[in-house]
């Protein structure tokens, strides 16, 4: 089997993306900020597909446990992984009138720093002759951006331009893409018909669903002739400017 190293692998859309990958043959690493176990569908997903996992708890605001992640796989498995698909990821409410520096640092750190120094520790880890695959997880909000969250938005648009430019520097033996999804897990912020209205916003009538961002994540990983690019997985609303973040809206 391959190998797989997922970032906030244990929950949300983390462990659906996970899940996929189990289902694809992957063998999983599986981070988390802490130890814990796989549950409900992921489990399921290791269990069926006889997948080999474990997990590898690592703080992102951890110079020493980030710098050592890759190695810590490779020597638990016995191999490098062969996809890095970088889902963890920060988010705070601050816009740009009250946003902080402290704020905007620890953003840029989690959301873009992180996931390119684990994307350059991904490469020098490949043998001289491998292949290998990174995604990273955007955002819809990157073409038009709202003005809440600012710190987020901001790390977000980092990253998405980060990718690009790391597939072209790490071609041709790694591909770099990225999965921008739209509002796909709606947390306890939203009350319990809002999301039914911000589903009749989009352009298609309705909101993503986690495994069809999951789906696009398996696609890219074994599409060798993609590089570079970002695909959206938003119902079309990175189509659409809209006035405020999501949990703003339609309440």
């Amino acid at each position: 089997m391959t190998l797989a190293l997922v970032t906030g692998g244990l929950s949300k859309l983390g462990a659906v993306i996970a899940a996929r990958l189990a289902n694809a043959g992957y063998d999983l690493a599986l981070h988390m900020r802490t130890d814990c176990e796989p549950e409900g569908d992921l489990a399921a997903a290791i269990a069926r597909n006889g997948a080999r996992w474990e997990v590898f708890p690592a703080d992102l605001s951890d110079s020493v446990a980030i710098g050592s992640l890759i190695n810590r796989v490779t020597a638990h498995f016995g191999r490098a992984p062969t996809l890095l698909v970088n889902s963890a990821s920060m988010l705070s409410e601050g816009g740009w009138g009250e946003v902080s520096l402290d704020e905007l640092v620890t953003h840029f750190r989690v959301n873009a720093a992180v996931p390119l120094i684990l994307a350059q520790q991904f490469a020098a880890a490949l043998q001289p002759d491998g292949r290998g695959a990174i995604v990273n997880i955007l955002d819809q909000r990157i073409t038009n951006p709202p003005p809440d969250q600012a710190a987020y938005t901001l790390s977000k648009l980092t990253l998405a331009a980060a990718t690009r430019s790391l597939a072209r520097a790490f071609a041709p033996s790694v591909r770099v893409n990225a999965v921008a999804p739209g509002l796909t897990i709606p947390g306890p912020e939203y009350s319990a018909d809002q999301a039914g209205r911000l589903a009749a916003l989009m352009p298609l009538g309705r909101l993503p669903k986690a495994v069809e961002v999951a789906d696009t994540v398996a696609f890219l990983a074994s599409a060798e002739a993609v590089t570079g690019q970002i695909i959206f997985v938003d119902g079309g609303a990175s189509l659409e400017s809209y006035p405020r973040d999501f949990a703003y809206m339609e309440r």
